[in-house]
């Protein structure tokens, strides 16, 4: 099992989470929480705008409410993953919270990752 940990949200509710290593692991050995915020009018990449398409359709499905998502990413966001780029938060948040209500497990993820990197390494 992966290592376990909380978070706290604002408002001093207990927020529970576990930091999954198959998305900690994407982080690089020097990876370090941003100096400043990211650019306002940073145009989003196609990842980007996919992943927002995403957590719009598992909202509307009743999967993963919007407003739940936003409270995870803010707890876990500024704790658990802390260290990860503002802009990649939502789709870490999204994974952890999807493996937290039982959608898919951390082995599954990890070997859609490797799929995926190895389909981008052939490229």
């Amino acid at each position: 099992m992966d290592g376990f940990r909380a978070a706290v949200g604002r408002e001093g509710q207990f927020v529970t989470g576990h930091g999954y290593d198959v998305l900690l692991d994407t982080l690089g050995p020097d990876s370090q929480r941003e100096a400043k915020l990211p650019d306002l009018q940073h145009k989003p990449d196609p990842w980007e705008s996919a992943v927002q398409a995403t957590c719009e359709c598992l909202s509307w499905r009743g999967t993963l409410d919007n407003l739940e998502r936003r409270n995870a990413e803010d707890a876990l966001g500024e704790t658990t993953y802390r260290d990860f780029p503002v802009r990649a938060r939502s789709v870490v948040v999204t994974a952890h919270e999807l493996m937290e209500r039982g959608a898919f497990t951390a082995d599954e993820l990890r070997a859609r990752m490797d799929q995926v990197r190895e389909r981008i390494n052939r490229a």
